[in-house]
């Protein structure tokens, strides 16, 4: 029986909201201060959802964030076309306090109000989704900041990965895997991951979840090939009945 299941999927950054660039500079006393993560999963049922999410994201929302000092967000897709596709937001916080404070700077925030309001007050009629989902991720240890891919080489695939597993024990001796040497491996590469984080508040817990990226998905699947040959995912296991799908 495998400890662990893994789910993944390729997203594609949405043209408007890509998550490219440096990330905002950490001040000296949050160094050492593992970053919060907020994902947000949309779900849609119309192509027109999709682009209102999108000019959401895009008009109002980045740019509120972004005058709150929470940078770099980013917005997206999978690959292929779809009504009911999902819409992933990542949201990078400093702390727990500055997550925690967002609603209330955003109520706050006239030029967000105004950009935001119909989007806001959408009626049942006519909603700008249909539901989303939204979980809260502390990143590792092992890799306490997020990390943009530099504006000299935009990727055009990502990968997240989401990892289940059976109790927290488990979940934990998984993240020491990472940190005892996959996280380094996985930069060398080229996979450049995004964030590590591990669910501390949302569903199907305990898991964690990572990003990855690459700059087409033939050059990504060569880096994955490039980390199995290297074996460090068998060497790094902290205990022998953990193992992977």
């Amino acid at each position: 029986m495998r400890s662990h299941h893994i789910f993944f999927f390729l997203l594609t950054a949405l043209l408007a909201t890509p998550i490219i660039g440096r990330p905002a500079p950490v001040a000296a006393a949050n160094v050492d201060r593992p970053q919060y993560y907020e994902l947000r999963v949309y779900s849609t049922q119309s192509a027109q959802q999709q682009q209102r999410i999108d000019d959401y994201w895009r008009v109002a929302a980045i740019p509120a964030y972004n005058r709150m000092g929470i940078e770099p967000v980013g917005v997206f897709t999978r690959p292929v076309d779809s009504a009911t596709n999902q819409i992933y937001v990542l949201i990078p916080c400093d702390s727990a306090d500055s997550f925690a404070a967002i609603p209330a700077k955003l109520a706050a925030d006239v030029d967000y109000q105004k950009a935001a309001a119909d989007f806001l007050n959408a009626p049942k009629t006519n909603a700008a989704y249909a539901r989303f989902e939204s979980s809260l991720l502390v990143a590792f240890a092992g890799m306490k900041h997020l990390c943009a891919p530099p504006v000299d080489r935009k990727p055009e695939v990502f990968e997240l990965r989401t990892y289940l597993s059976p109790g927290e024990a488990k979940g934990l001796n998984k993240i020491k895997m990472f940190e005892s040497g996959e996280i380094t491996t996985m930069k060398a590469v080229g996979l450049a991951p995004i964030f590590y984080g591990r669910t501390i508040v949302g569903a199907n817990m305990p898991c964690l979840v990572y990003l990855t990226c690459g700059e087409n998905l033939a050059a990504h699947n060569q880096h994955w090939q490039q980390f199995s040959d290297s074996g460090v995912w068998k060497h790094c296991r902290p205990t022998r009945n953990i193992r992977t799908t």
